[in-house]
């Protein structure tokens, strides 16, 4: 019998994934929102295409899947987007097929459940509470280090974030939400932890029966929150290979994952460099693909396409045993930025180190390649002045939103 994969994409993403499994001979069927229809998917690849609305909820996907089922029998199903993981996680569990539940999906996904878990399992995290009784909420605001943070447990984005410089601030702002009368708002669904100013690192895995098998190692030079609340150029590159940084986070990180019980699939990891102490904390961690063109950094880098590897490994069988995939030790990074033109013109950029240009409407990005770290680091800077100065648009931050550069 062939064997049938479902993709769920609320957004256009995951063609490789979709590719891989089609190479591997398997029956491929993708899932998503009327306003993608039309995109460009890999249709040479794909059997089947669903549409549902764009306002569709989970279990609009999950009848979607449902139905598939019912004419080709499902074997595994994938979401490729945040929003998806629980969606497919859930579809799983009603098809009763192999793969990451919707409780174990949590831990990536609601981060006061990633909190507790990192914290009982000894990974540095910023001290933290939830939101729900007066009394331990005044208990940790009495002894935390402002400032803190209030932020969804649940969104993905900067977005929602407030920072409060005192007590009185957490509770206006947890009061000023819970006034909404939303359960989504309701303050609840939001962490409060210590804010730690400081660099901030990435780590995006491959992870095979619980061991990371490749691993690219990149620092923000711009954060996304920072970005998305004050504007300009997002920038990420490849941490130098010999660092010692390098190694501390690769240990942490394979701490994490195997405190989360991740046996297969991707995770994109957040780690933050105190400046006051020089440790690391755990800012977040997700079972899926990083945005803002990570995986085309690692894949100039460090030589694997890391949508690719989560395709083969969503597929993986006794029979067709996953294979890591060779490595090479070079550097990349982006730069991109929200641009004031519909089809920004970057031909006269022509350094060349640049590989990839975003093709993306009102987005300017680049990604450059080179065997020596300070190149790029002097390429980031140059070319974060220079988009700057010729494309630079700034959207001012609204408050639920999924990541602008996702």
């Amino acid at each position: 019998m062939e064997k049938h994969i479902v993709c769920i994409a609320s957004e256009f993403k995951g063609n490789e994934v979709i590719d891989a499994a089609k190479e591997a001979g398997w029956r491929v069927s993708l899932i998503t929102r009327e306003d993608f229809r039309d995109s460009k998917w890999s249709w040479e690849s794909l059997n089947e295409l669903v549409i549902v609305s764009n306002e569709a909820r989970s279990e609009d996907y999950i009848r979607a899947a449902t139905n598939l089922a019912g004419s080709n029998p499902v074997h595994r199903v994938i979401g490729v987007d945040e929003f998806d993981v629980l969606t497919a996680a859930r579809a799983r569990e009603h098809l009763q097929i192999e793969g990451m539940s919707n409780s174990h999906a949590l831990r990536f996904r609601d981060k006061l459940r990633m909190r507790n878990l990192a914290h009982a399992s000894k990974i540095p995290c910023p001290e933290f509470t939830g939101a729900f009784n007066q009394v331990e909420v005044n208990a940790y605001l009495e002894k935390v280090e402002f400032p803190v943070i209030v932020k969804p447990r649940t969104e993905v984005s900067a977005f929602g974030i407030r920072k409060c410089l005192s007590a009185a601030d957490v509770w206006h702002t947890l009061n000023e939400l819970d006034a909404r009368h939303t359960w989504r708002d309701h303050p609840s669904q939001y962490l409060i932890e210590r804010f730690i100013e400081g660099d901030v690192y990435h780590v995006d895995s491959v992870i095979h029966k619980g061991k990371v098998v490749c691993a690219g190692v990149s620092r923000y030079g711009t954060t996304p929150l920072n970005v998305s609340h004050l504007g300009g150029v997002f920038t990420s590159s490849i941490v130098d290979y010999r660092s010692k940084d390098r190694k501390a986070l690769e240990k942490l990180n394979s701490q994490l994952l195997t405190a989360f019980e991740h046996s297969n699939g991707v995770a994109h990891a957040e780690f933050l460099r105190s400046n006051n102490d020089g440790k690391f904390y755990l800012l977040e961690v997700a079972c899926r693909v990083g945005g803002a063109y990570i995986a085309n950094v690692l894949e100039e880098a460090c030589g694997f396409n890391i949508w690719r590897e989560w395709g083969r490994l969503a597929i993986e069988t006794e029979e067709a045993p996953y294979k890591a995939p060779k490595l090479r030790k070079e550097y990349a990074g982006v730069a991109l930025a929200l641009a004031n033109q519909e089809t920004p013109d970057t031909s006269h950029y022509n350094a060349k180190e640049i590989v990839y240009r975003v093709n993306k409407p009102k987005h300017v990005g680049l990604i450059f390649r080179s065997k020596k770290r300070k190149k790029i680091d002097e390429l980031l800077q140059e070319y974060s002045d220079r988009i700057t100065q010729d494309f630079l648009s700034i959207v001012p931050a609204k408050e639920h939103h999924d990541d602008q550069y996702d």
